[in-house]
């Protein structure tokens, strides 16, 4: 889209990053399957490759359908730009990448997918980094937390699998006092709840898989950049400020200013970890996004409904939807996610462990699948599959405790959903 008028979200979703196909006028983005890209000449080549042009090489590097996506999901974020990638996993470890080293650490939420908890707690020791969690409830907490060798503050804007809602205003503030970005994981939310950006997020990370495509085809993930952290205020980021011996001394905040993490992640990330997104993954993820509004709104819509049903069944204990009066995240609704709080939540059954087992093996409409995020309604016993590897402590402290289920409210008919949970329920907890 050309610069000019200010477009709705619902109008970006469809068109931003888009245009007509130059040599066929095709309207839909092509899937350019395609591993290498022609260069016009030796002199294009040796540019593109010094980085003085910006062009396609090698898939692995750049792809024109991934570049559909990578400015789409940028626009509608608020970022400057976006590199996609292989899983939102690979996201977590892009974002990371050009900021850390080894004895170098990040203050994370203790309230994050279980994966994410895993991949912090042991699987970052590998490359020399550690990860220090906290309730980011507790500002004070947070603050004590980061030290001189903190270079990142984690989180997510609404937490997996409960469904709570971070302060982001509250948290950004401290990374800024800390001089260090603040990383959001915005999955749960999609841009259409929340724009963490605005709240001041540096980066903004998606597992694509989820909303974002939301028809449970492929995996993918996203980096967004906000181009407005200052990598050179200080010594911290020499990725990014210092000068990069592979492109013979380039420094990427001064040649690429507000774009610097973007190219950075790409040049650097992108070529030497190889995490990359395939043509047809952000093809699909394209026709997703172009109804995400439509589907967010039906997601919330319904959310709103079966939690407000659970909450007074007598055979749950409690239900964490944020959506709810009764919960400690409502009021946080308003300011972090104005058009809802998302369709992800979990559920305490009374009979504990068991009765959550039986609940999962006897539901019809729900699918018993390892995502969420899908048109489709989804449930998972996350204490003896997604969290499994955590301790007991750590379960309690995400929110997937031994008696919970986490629930992703898909798009089918309400009533249709509440009539599946209630013969479930009656024979979990007979």
């Amino acid at each position: 889209m050309t610069d000019g008028p200010t477009y709705g979200f619902d109008t970006l979703q469809i068109h931003a990053g888009a245009r007509p196909d130059p040599a066929t006028g095709a309207r839909q983005t092509p899937i350019y399957q395609s591993t290498a890209f022609v260069f016009r000449d030796a002199d294009h080549a040796a540019a593109l490759f010094n980085l003085q042009e910006v062009g396609y090489i090698y898939s692995r590097l750049t792809n024109p359908t991934v570049a559909v996506l990578q400015e789409r999901i940028a626009t509608l974020e608020g970022g400057v730009g976006a590199v996609c990638c292989s899983s939102g996993h690979a996201a977590q470890i892009m974002a990371l990448f050009p900021l850390m080293s080894p004895g170098k650490n990040i203050v994370a939420s203790t309230r994050l997918y279980g994966g994410t908890v895993t991949q912090f707690s042991q699987t970052i020791k590998r490359f020399g980094w550690s990860a220090t969690f906290v309730d980011f409830d507790d500002l004070d907490a947070v603050k004590a937390a980061i030290n001189d060798d903190t270079r990142a503050v984690f989180c997510e804007a609404i937490a997996n699998p409960g469904g709570y809602i971070t302060d982001l205003d509250a948290i950004s503030a401290i990374a800024d006092e800390a001089e260090i970005p603040l990383i959001v994981d915005n999955t749960s939310a999609t841009p259409y709840l929340c724009r963490p950006i605005e709240h001041g997020a540096t980066l903004v990370v998606h597992s694509t898989t989820k909303y974002l495509t939301g028809n449970g085809t492929v995996t993918g993930g996203c980096v967004v950049d906000s181009g407005k952290f200052d990598w050179t205020a200080n010594d911290k980021f020499p990725s990014l400020s210092a000068p990069e011996p592979a492109y013979h001394g380039l420094k990427f905040a001064e040649t690429f200013g507000p774009l610097a993490f973007t190219f950075h992640g790409i040049a650097i990330g992108l070529r030497d970890l190889g995490m990359t997104m395939n043509p047809q993954a952000a093809h699909y993820t394209l026709m997703g996004i172009e109804t995400l509004s439509l589907r967010m709104e039906r997601h919330v819509e319904n959310a709103q409904k079966v939690a407000a049903w659970l909450e007074t069944d007598p055979r749950v204990d409690y239900v964490t939807y944020a959506g709810l009066p009764s919960s400690p995240y409502y009021e946080r609704v308003a300011k972090i996610c104005p058009r809802g709080a998302g369709g992800l939540f979990t559920v305490a059954i009374k009979g504990g462990y068991e009765a959550c087992v039986k609940l999962v093996d006897n539901l019809e409409i729900f699918s018993h699948v390892a995502n969420l995020g899908d048109t489709r309604s989804l449930i998972i016993h996350s204490a003896s599959t997604t969290h499994r590897q955590l301790s007991a402590e750590q379960q309690e402290a995400a929110g997937a405790g031994p008696n919970v289920v986490r629930i992703s409210i898909g798009i089918e008919e309400a009533d249709d959903l509440i009539a599946d949970l209630d013969q479930a329920l009656a024979k979990a907890t007979a």
